[in-house]
């Protein structure tokens, strides 16, 4: 035992002190924050600045009600023939040209949308639906009905989702807000074992081909040489995911004290705590503000235990890692250089894209269904799978089998790729096979 402490305590120590680490430790938190920070910024910026001149040619006799233009589209409706604004479009000022024929209002044919550049997929949505809205509310007004019942038609539905835990009692809940948590969970959950496990191979690799480990191997069992590497390369991992969550917490603390004015926190708290002194109007305006995106988004996250999935995410995290960490450990022992690791990754890394590629689309469409579930429970994907499925809500019992099945998937593995390791951790020379390694695990000693 004290020997895998010290191998332990060295696998640890040598990649905490490298400078690698220390600088992207601290980095990656500032770097993901302004790299998703950029997107919604120009994604915003890009949405809210962007606007188009469409020139209207409508030959339609029926369709009589014009398009209504907006801060994004502007509609100008032009006596002008389509043939002779085509030609002269460059000149004309506008960014595309929207021809209606005089088609048949129940089978509308021939629309089309001209223009110098390519119309993008959301700008002709945007039209297509405007068209759709005119050639519906002209049916209903044909159909006899109003232009004040047509406004009372339309309706804004806001649905108050709640979920019933196990104690019975209610919680807010948004399948919003555990989707993107379930599919950030997933996508860090298959990054760290990947990452970590990979680093084990090439560390087992880099000691072969050295020929320190025939100094090592003198010392020490392979067994142990091995859990030493295993659990100390998870310990790295662990201290650098539990570091990003401090430094992303303090960093988000941080941004909220700078670009927040606390007067505008103080006013806020007033008027919640005044609520029931305003006037009905300005009630009406606080409910509003409150039922608005950001309250939605407030509501989806105090329904979630952040310290359970946070605590269950480290567990599967090294549930995964050791499970996977002992088939890549196995896999570095049988080969001489990293060039030859591919015909043997292939097989092991095929279960976890599988969990991955599954965990994202369907587990996250149906958290309760029978795949979500066995995907939950087998331990090549479970680690992936369980992550994602938890923010939607686990049964404890599911959760505890989980986790029992997961250890002694692990427990096996470590026993099944250390019978491997031990044979071909002094193998030079000769390059490996499935069948070989077979042989290895069967050697006796």
């Amino acid at each position: 035992m004290n020997k895998i402490l010290l191998i332990i305590q060295r696998e640890y120590l040598s990649r905490v002190k490298k400078k690698s680490f220390i600088i992207m430790t601290f980095l990656t938190p500032l770097i993901i924050a302004g790299f998703y920070g950029l997107i919604i910024y120009f994604s915003i910026k890009g949405i809210a600045d962007k606007s188009d001149k469409i020139a209207v040619i409508n030959e339609n006799k029926t369709l009589t009600e014009k398009l209504v233009s907006n801060k994004n589209l502007t509609f100008i409706y032009k006596d002008d023939s389509f043939e002779h604004l085509k030609k002269n479009l460059s000149e004309s000022g506008f960014d595309y040209i929207l021809y209606l024929p005089d088609f048949n209002i129940d089978t509308p044919k021939g629309i089309q949308l001209i223009g110098t550049k390519q119309a993008g997929l959301s700008l002709d949505g945007k039209i297509s639906d405007a068209i759709e809205d005119l050639i519906r509310d002209y049916k209903l007004k044909k159909s006899g009905i109003s232009q004040e019942d047509l406004d009372h038609l339309k309706s804004t539905v806001s649905i108050d989702v709640k979920k019933i835990n196990d104690t019975g009692k209610e919680e807010n809940s948004s399948a919003g807000a555990s989707t993107v948590i379930g599919f950030i969970a997933g996508v860090l959950m298959f990054m760290f074992i990947m990452l970590y496990g990979v680093q084990v191979m090439r560390g087992v690799i880099e000691e072969k081909t050295s020929r320190i480990i025939e100094v090592i191997i003198s010392s020490v069992k392979p067994f142990q040489l091995m859990m030493g590497k295993i659990i100390g390369i998870a310990m790295v991992g662990l201290t650098q995911f539990l570091l990003w969550i401090i430094l992303t917490i303090s960093i988000s603390t941080l941004a909220v004290s700078l670009f927040i004015d606390k007067e505008d926190v103080k006013s806020i708290a007033a008027s919640s705590s005044q609520v029931s002194a305003v006037s009905p109007a300005s009630q009406a305006q606080i409910t509003a503000m409150n039922s608005g995106p950001m309250g939605d988004v407030q509501k989806s996250l105090e329904g979630l235990d952040f310290g359970k999935i946070i605590t269950v995410f480290i567990f599967y995290f090294l549930g995964g890692y050791l499970f996977y960490s002992a088939l890549y450990a196995a896999i570095g022992s049988a080969v001489d250089s990293e060039t030859e690791t591919q015909q043997f990754m292939m097989p092991v890394m095929m279960p976890l894209l599988l969990s991955y590629a599954l965990s994202l689309s369907v587990v996250n469409n149906d958290p309760y269904g029978p795949l979500a579930f066995w995907l939950s429970m087998i331990p090549f994907t479970s680690p992936i799978a369980m992550v994602v499925r938890l923010p939607y809500g686990v049964p404890t019992w599911e959760l505890i089998l989980s986790m029992g099945i997961l250890i002694v998937g692990f427990v096996g593995t470590v026993w099944f790729a250390s019978r491997i390791y031990r044979v071909g951790i002094l193998m030079y020379g000769k390059k490996a096979s499935f069948k070989e390694m077979v042989k290895w695990f069967w050697y006796k000693g």
